[in-house]
């Protein structure tokens, strides 16, 4: 049987994991109080069982006493009840933002302040996400995204690193990605925006991105910029990092950072031992803005 308890933040995607695992045919119980886990799990192990997939979802909703979920989860392996734990994470200004928008109230401050919310569910679920054998950072991820990444890990019993690797272009003339933990300018190289018939198209045009990458030191940068990433993931990896956006910035956005950043994403996506996307911020702000 694989057991799986479903945890992490709220609002970092935990209802929507467990609907991905329950669509996937594991046996879903949200919320169960702490208390009755082991009577839970006596039932499910009892001889006899249908259940092969059974994932138990575990929160800090209703002042939910922690300490006693460790003693649990110390139980479950010195009786060698075999389980997973999977950890649902988001930086505090995705968080923050989310519940800003569905207007719901923090678990643990009523109508209080978010922030103060966050701070405190994080001291209390560390201990869980020390033991996790999963853990996912949904703060750039869409559903689809949560949905393939949880399927690599639970249906085709991938190998899992744990980091997420977001490529992001964008345009320093709009601001440098807040959440960047590494930004890359590449505006020393060729402009296409000063190509009349370039201009209006984009580093998804095959022509912008002949024009840019028929520059050896383009070729050279991006072999350059390919092989420190290359070396970089596996440590990150190492220091437990679940999450690494990489920011590739020209003026405005559209020609050469998305050329590079393209690039990048077509040399590291062959390894499946981390997930990765790539965005392009910016690359329709300079239409919009002219279309004012």
């Amino acid at each position: 049987m694989r057991i799986v308890i479903v945890t992490g933040m709220s609002g970092a995607g935990k209802s929507t994991a467990l609907k991905i695992l329950e669509d996937a045919g594991y046996f879903c119980v949200d919320n169960l109080p702490i208390p009755l886990v082991p009577k839970f799990m006596e039932m499910i192990l009892l001889p006899g069982t249908e259940y092969t997939k059974v994932a138990l979802g575990i929160d800090i909703r209703g002042g939910q006493n922690f300490d006693e979920m460790a003693d649990i989860l110390k139980h479950f392996q010195e009786t060698g009840i075999k389980f997973e734990i999977l950890f649902l994470e988001a930086g505090d200004a995705a968080l923050i933002k989310r519940y800003k928008e569905t207007r719901r109230a923090h678990p643990l401050t009523g109508g209080g302040r978010v922030d103060k919310g966050i701070e405190e569910e994080r001291r209390r679920l560390l201990f869980l996400k020390r033991h996790a054998d999963y853990i996912i950072d949904t703060s750039q991820m869409l559903t689809r995204e949560l949905r393939s990444e949880m399927y690599k890990i639970f249906i085709e019993n991938k190998n899992y690193k744990n980091l997420y690797v977001t490529i992001l272009s964008f345009g320093f003339k709009y601001g440098i990605p807040e959440d960047a933990d590494l930004v890359f300018d590449v505006r020393f190289l060729p402009n296409p925006y000063y190509i009349e018939e370039l201009r209006p198209m984009s580093g998804n045009d095959e022509p912008v991105r002949e024009y840019v990458m028929k520059s050896p030191v383009a070729q050279e940068f991006l072999n350059k910029l390919t092989d420190m990433i290359q070396f970089l993931i596996p440590n990150y990896v190492t220091e437990g990092k679940n999450q690494l956006v990489i920011a590739v910035g020209c003026t405005g956005g559209k020609h050469r950072s998305v050329t590079l950043a393209n690039g990048l994403y077509h040399a590291l996506e062959q390894d499946e031992s981390y997930g990765l996307k790539i965005e392009h911020r910016d690359i329709e702000k300079d239409a919009k803005v002219k279309g004012k």
